[in-house]
């Protein structure tokens, strides 16, 4: 009996450790999402960006710390299954009155994946489904609740707007509060009309904050019997260093594009993430669990509800993988399920000539993207390691691009002997379907067109604005989303607008320059020159039209290297997740919307 007490012991000490690996690092994760406030009322922007990329790196780091540990204190990887057994049964005890048993969860699942085989990786060993309910959580004695309820009169109802926004205690004043809460008022009363207050009348505000950017986010709901009305008030930084309430956002389909997968990570203080993630969903409905989770910075939780997910999908599906529609990658091999709204790419193992890259730094560039401000114009990845799927789901014609172009990627076995092979793929980043901009082009109205160019042009200039140079602008390496935006989601050859050299093609010497079916003249490695982008996207005249009268100065190296200063000057621009016609300046000033208006300095001037 003794060796099982000792293996009981050993058991409840190791996850012990591994929840105190877990607390530190929730523990930083909030301390600096709880700083963004601070940033923000010093318009601190660089070190917002900052912060943002390194907060990504948290956890990673963290993960590692604990498998060192346990390495170090314990011989993990020399411990029996028994053992293992019993530490996952202990650590659920440990996560009874637990403020984020779901995310501890999580972080046990990336630890002990690094320790044990993969034939392990079931419900004994790790949490495959979750065993601590999040609901009900106590937020704890003394702990600011998840969010805030207001009972306003509809004779108060201005005073409760201005109560709402000065109980967040921003330490810096507002160029003209009573004008921005008198704004917000006339929405208010745009949207819920000359209505009846019922007995339950009240507004419920998240009680932090939601940081992004350069912007502060309101997060509630305005309820009056049956009917919710979800809310975000933006707030923002003036010239004069003063803040102003932006806009009032109220449909659901203007928060779904605040909470868009092509934005980055909100920064907010949480003390019980599963309640934010509970409000949100009230507002946003159709907003899956996972990525609320990550737009909350929580990714890897978001990850491992995103596979939960997906392994249902799969039970209750019957179709097969497909090579996905559109044109094949020079380095990417793309696969999707037509049933399931996401692709999955693995990298080559070989790429063509003109492909100067490598696994590496494919890797790297994807990981450049997670860590950016994605501003609304790139599409977030899911990563994951050694992902299994049925055999028989998958296509013959795929089973071959994939036994071609991956060998090195792709493993088939009967893991668990009963005669049902399994695909194995080391590596895979799944993303958002799309339509490609180059196919909805192709059976496009000449409206969708028009619209499609524009925002087009739009998106190049947002990934401008936001230091990100695309690389490659070709149509096929855009989407367009269900909301009718442009997204790229092509990063191999993704750089930084600041290390980029943007340059005209220097005047031919003589005729037989001009006529040289060979570039003539020196070409540096990460030389650019916009004015050669013509021929490649621009062969359409309906296309060429229309990209002409709004976006000719995308073939302009000027254009390109006036922002390349602004942006080493130390500037950030302003990339807003909704309209210009929402935003109270131009209400005011009676401007209309303008397309990628992000450029138009008279219009941003006061900014």
């Amino acid at each position: 009996m003794f060796p099982a007490k000792l293996n009981h012991a050993q058991a409840f000490d190791i996850a012990k450790a591994m929840l105190e690996g877990f607390n530190r690092h929730y523990r930083l994760f909030r301390e600096t999402s709880a700083l963004a406030k601070l940033r923000f009322e010093q318009a601190d922007w660089h070190g917002q960006q900052r912060a943002q990329r390194e907060r990504i790196e948290f956890y990673d780091l963290r993960v590692h710390e604990a498998y060192e540990a346990l390495q170090r204190d314990f011989q993990a990887e020399n411990l029996s299954m028994e053992i293992w057994q019993q530490v996952k049964l202990h650590y659920i005890g440990l996560l009874i009155n637990h403020h984020q048993p779901e995310l501890a969860e999580t972080f046990f699942n990336s630890v002990t994946t690094k320790i044990l085989h993969r034939n392990y990786f079931h419900n004994d060993f790790i949490f495959v489904r979750p065993a601590v309910s999040t609901e009900y959580i106590d937020d704890g004695e003394g702990a600011h609740p998840t969010f805030r309820a207001y009972y306003p009169t509809k004779e108060n109802f201005a005073s409760t707007w201005l109560c709402i926004v000065q109980d967040f205690g921003l330490q810096q004043s507002f160029e003209d509060l009573p004008r921005d809460i008198a704004q917000v008022m006339h929405a208010v009363d745009g949207e819920l009309g000359n209505f009846r207050a019922r007995a339950n009348f009240q507004v419920q505000v998240l009680s932090s904050l939601f940081f992004r950017n350069k912007g502060a986010y309101v997060l509630g709901k305005v309820i009056n019997g049956y009917k919710e009305t979800p809310f975000a008030l933006p707030i923002l930084h003036t010239s004069e260093s003063k803040l102003t309430i932006d806009a009032m956002l109220f449909s659901e389909d203007d928060l779904l594009m605040l909470f868009s997968f092509a934005r980055a990570y909100f920064m907010v203080d949480m003390e019980v993430p599963s309640a934010y993630v509970q409000f949100l969903r009230s507002m946003m409905p159709r907003k899956p669990r996972n990525e609320l989770y990550s737009a909350l910075g929580l990714q890897k939780h978001g990850k491992s509800l995103f596979y939960r997910d997906f392994l249902a999908h799969l039970r209750l599906s019957t179709d097969q993988f497909r090579i996905a529609p559109g044109i094949k990658g020079m380095v990417m091999l793309v696969f999707d399920l037509p049933s399931f709204p996401y692709v999955f790419k693995v990298i080559k193992d070989f790429f063509p000539a003109q492909k100067d890259t490598s696994r590496e730094l494919i890797q790297h560039k994807y990981l450049m993207v997670k860590q950016h401000d994605r501003v609304g114009r790139m599409a977030d990845t899911l990563e994951y390691s050694n992902v299994a799927f049925p055999r028989e789901r998958f296509s013959e014609e795929l089973m071959r691009e994939l036994e071609y172009f991956a060998p090195g990627q792709l493993e088939v076995s009967d893991r668990d002997g009963d005669g049902r092979e399994e695909v194995i793929l080391k590596h895979v980043y799944i993303e958002r379907r799309m339509i490609p901009l180059n196919i909805y082009l192709q059976e496009a109205s000449p409206a969708q067109i028009q619209h499609a160019v524009i925002d087009y042009g739009n998106a190049i200039k947002d990934l401008v604005a936001a230091n990100i140079f695309p690389g490659d602008m070709l149509w096929k390496n855009f989407g367009v989303t269900r909301h009718g935006k442009v997204v790229f989601y092509d990063y191999d050859e993704i750089e930084y607008l600041t290390d980029c050299h943007f340059r005209r093609v220097p005047a031919a010497r003589n005729e037989e320059d001009e006529l040289s079916a060979e570039v003539w003249y020196p070409v540096g490695p990460r030389d650019v020159f916009p004015e050669t982008f013509g021929p490649f996207l621009l062969g359409n005249p309906a296309v060429k039209d229309v990209f002409m009268l709004h976006h000719a100065e995308l073939l302009d190296a000027a254009f390109w290297q006036s922002h390349k200063e602004r942006i080493t000057a130390g500037h950030v621009h302003d990339v807003f997740p909704y309209e210009n016609s929402k935003r109270f300046i131009f209400q005011r000033q009676g401007v209309a919307n303008e397309p990628a208006a992000v450029f138009n300095d008279s219009a941003r001037s006061f900014l």
